[in-house]
């Protein structure tokens, strides 16, 4: 053991090792179908020995904290290889999500042929190194045999492009990507980021933000922000979706409510479900890069790993696994979503939300000024400084936000599963966003975001007209005493990249348009939020 698995290991929890004998082979490079080499740090557990093989694909180097966990792999009974993705850390190439399917299969062969290699292989990774496991997993490798994945979706675009607007975190992760291979970057791009990434956010256009963030054009964010309509083909092929429901690996896989990715993934857990594959789900009051998700993602792994390598015991659970927020506790599931009751929260005049349908009224109006755009505060950016629950007041005060809440609760209130509104707007642009916010306040007023999420609207009009915002599924149980409320806005920047409003192409529009908005709720035009309501296991 080293020091730092020593300590990675009382972190995550993971038990005593089985073996100290761990050999590492650094820089071995393996060929990429089209003669690329992808540099790759091999960890092997009692070298002589024939046994199962973890991989790991980053772009995030190959030393801690990536090392470190292949090695807490070897340390209990693996052999473990860490890779360079094309175009990081020595690897040959440039970024490309088209080629990781390719090379991810060429190094499952390249290890298969391994004299320590017994044919078999597990791939584990939350995030980016989730999609290289999709990747490698779309292409059928007969010796993949378990998978452990995190916080991300079988469909890249939906990363990209939530509710149809641009999300600025990958704006942000470029800047990480470009930066992370300076000397001392670990403690220098954190410091930089906020100086460098606050002008870049509010650059126009977007496709050169870019060079404002890091100083030169970035390709791969480039073609993110020119292929920005639904259905175009750029996106296929890091479309993983029509793989998963014949997979024919088990999966296990870990998220957050507050991740960025958790609609994609939750959706792919019930395509795995629906296909007769056998998956598992947690999902924990988490941000994408939350410390107890990390410290789950691996405890997971091994037991998953131990069962469908090892030939261990059976994992300890099943199906879902859910942590209910506000204090409703770790919960078993027998599928997602649970069976639920809806329950359609109205709003009302004067800022009231209330289970009745609304009496007549005028309707709620905001200006919004893509000048100075509605801030997010928390919710699911990658961002960890700016990720989770934050509170929510001083947002609450602005102007451009509508905030409709309850009377305080009399009795418990938990709902488990998606949250939707149906809201009645309209606008004074025909291209436009609406973004809603589910939040508990408590008895002292403080107003704390659970879920929320946006549309993009292309074809709004003065007249009032129907819109459905999916807000990120959730679990949370309102306590008596505690109210419910529902903000309403048009924006979250830089979570989505703000809507100019005048209906020029993402990539260059640079002219800021004024929408004067409307939300309306009266008997003709009942808005509401969606809550699926639970009773408590």
């Amino acid at each position: 053991m080293t020091v730092s698995s020593r300590a990675f290991a009382t972190m995550l929890k993971s038990g005593p090792p089985v073996t100290r004998d761990v050999t590492v082979q650094c820089d071995v490079p393996v060929r990429a179908p089209d003669g690329t080499e992808l540099l790759t740090d091999v960890y092997l557990a009692r070298a002589r020995e024939p046994l199962p093989a973890i991989l790991l694909r980053t772009p995030y180097g190959r030393h801690a904290p990536y090392g470190t966990i292949a090695r807490l792999f070897a340390e209990r009974g693996y052999h473990a290889l860490v890779q360079s993705t094309r175009g990081t850390f020595g690897s040959g190439g440039q970024i490309d999500y088209d080629r990781e399917a390719a090379d991810g299969r060429a190094t499952a062969d390249w290890i298969i042929k391994q004299p320590w290699s017994n044919g078999e292989i597990g791939g584990f990774g939350g995030s980016y190194l989730t999609f290289t496991q999709l990747a490698l997993a779309s292409t059928r490798p007969p010796q993949l045999k378990a998978l452990a994945l995190g916080v991300w979706g079988a469909e890249r675009r939906a990363l990209y492009y939530p509710g149809g607007a641009f999300s600025l975190d990958r704006l942000g992760w470029a800047f990480v990507i470009e930066n992370q291979e300076r000397p001392l970057a670990f403690v220098r791009t954190p410091l930089r980021a906020r100086r460098a990434l606050a002008p870049a956010f509010a650059h126009l256009p977007l496709l050169d933000a870019d060079v404002v963030a890091v100083g030169h054009p970035v390709g791969y964010y480039r073609e993110a922000v020119r292929h920005d309509q639904p259905g175009d083909p750029y996106w296929a092929p890091t479309d993983f979706r029509p793989a998963l429901g014949d997979l024919g690996v088990p999966v296990t896989m870990i998220g957050g409510w507050y991740d960025m990715s958790l609609p994609s993934m939750l959706a792919d857990y019930q395509a795995l479900r629906e296909g007769g594959q056998t998956a598992r789900l947690r999902v924990g009051p988490w941000h994408h890069s939350s410390r107890d998700l990390f410290r789950y993602s691996f405890q997971d792994a091994l037991e998953w790993f131990g069962a469908h390598l090892l030939g261990g015991p059976a994992p300890s659970w099943s199906c879902v696994r859910i942590e209910a927020m506000g204090g409703g506790g770790w919960r078993d599931l027998p599928q997602w979503p649970p069976a639920a009751s809806t329950q359609r929260w109205h709003l009302q005049p004067h800022g009231a939300l209330a289970t009745p349908v609304p009496p007549a009224g005028e309707p709620a109006r905001y200006t919004y000024d893509p000048a100075d755009p509605t801030p997010a505060v928390g919710g699911t950016s990658s961002s960890a400084a700016n990720a989770g629950p934050k509170d929510n007041r001083d947002l609450e005060r602005r102007p451009d936000v509508l905030t409709y809440t309850s009377e305080p609760l009399r009795s418990p209130l938990e709902i488990t599963g998606p949250v939707t509104t149906e809201l009645f707007v309209s606008s004074s642009r025909p291209h436009t966003d609406f973004f809603a916010r589910l939040c508990d306040v408590d008895p002292k007023g403080r107003s704390v975001n659970i879920t929320d999420g946006l549309t993009r609207l292309t074809s709004a009009s003065p007249q009032p007209r129907q819109i459905r915002i999916d807000l990120w599924p959730t679990a949370h149980q309102f306590r008596p005493g505690c109210r419910i409320r529902l903000q309403i806005s048009s924006g979250a920047h830089p979570r989505y990249a703000r809507n100019t409003g005048g209906g020029e192409p993402l990539a260059t529009a640079a002219t800021l348009h004024t929408a004067r908005q409307a939300v309306h709720h009266d008997p003709a035009h009942p808005s509401a939020v969606l809550l699926p309501v639970v009773t408590p296991g």
